[in-house]
């Protein structure tokens, strides 16, 4: 069992960060995603799709309709909708899980949440000027990553002095942002961008460091999912190659108090999560006949 930590509410429910590491399924319905672009782009096929990885134990769906990948190009706000909506309207009504939207705009995410999204995952930290305002009114929960520039430039962006302590001092300033702006702090959660502006060296650094994002004293969220930093470790693994190196980084994670990971291969990563919680959790079995006695 994950150890006791921050609240973290999304659409005036508690998840239950504070009980077990939390698995967040990645649905792209995007013709361009690194992992399974174009795969999920028919509503039925999405809709299937993100049922099945709530059956297979997710507690989160995160619907993106923008690639953020290294070297996407900007998709249109109109477009991001028409790709996002009809998907989170079918899942929060099917589902029985939060439904959470991926996207850096706060017109796509007030879309998202009309349609049944109750978390917004914010790959840029919010820098859209309304997107407080949005999670706000919402009471809508929030994921503030940290990314330098955006998806075509972060990749000429990866020079730090200290990236563990930069990006923890981003993060701290979204964060008092956001509750500046009125976002209630126990909505808001961060998460540390592994892959965004960040080398091989300094994700797998980010993650060995866990414990100084834990410090913000709010839920975190990684998503080491089969990104290009676990395929250098492995040799030059490509995206499908990537399983067992993603559920080490999972198990890893889970052990040193992530509250919840982002995932592809749901099924099996939950298995990972809930092995490293019962592992952390256990405890010494009482021997038969310690207590009391034969009288």
């Amino acid at each position: 069992m994950a150890a006791a930590g921050p609240v973290w509410i999304a659409g005036g429910r508690p998840l239950p960060v504070g009980e077990r590491t939390l698995v967040m399924g990645v649905l792209n319905v995007t013709p361009d995603s690194f992992s399974d672009g174009g795969r999920l782009l028919d509503l039925d096929a999405a809709v299937a799709r993100g049922l099945a990885m709530v059956a297979d134990g997710a507690d989160v769906v995160d619907v993106g309709g923008e690639s953020p990948r290294p070297g996407a190009e900007e998709v249109p706000v109109d477009e991001e909708l028409r790709r996002v909506v009809p998907v989170i309207e079918r899942l929060a009504a099917e589902a029985g899980v939060p439904v959470s939207i991926d996207t850096r705009k706060a017109e796509v995410a007030a879309g998202a949440l009309a349609a049944g999204a109750s978390i917004v995952n914010d790959v840029s930290g919010a820098r859209d000027p309304a997107m407080f305002g949005v999670v706000r009114d919402a009471g809508a929960g929030l994921v503030l990553m940290h990314m330098r520039g955006d998806p075509a430039t972060m990749r000429e962006l990866t020079l730090y002095e200290d990236v563990v302590g930069e990006v923890r001092e981003v993060l701290a300033r979204r964060v008092d942002a956001a509750v500046e702006a009125g976002v209630d702090a126990e909505c808001l959660a961060v998460d540390p961008g592994l892959g965004f502006a960040k080398t091989a060296g300094q994700s797998l650094l980010l993650m060995k460091e866990v414990a100084a994002f834990l410090s913000l004293g709010r839920p975190l969220v990684v998503g080491p999912s089969r990104k290009s930093f676990i395929g250098a470790v492995l040799g030059g693994a490509g995206v499908d190659e990537r399983l067992e190196g993603t559920a080490g980084a999972v198990a890893w994670l889970a052990a040193q108090g992530a509250h919840v990971v982002r995932v592809h291969d749901v099924r099996e990563m939950v298995r990972v999560v809930r092995v490293v919680d019962a592992i952390r959790s256990a405890a010494p079995e009482p021997t038969p006949g310690a207590a009391g006695g034969t009288g």
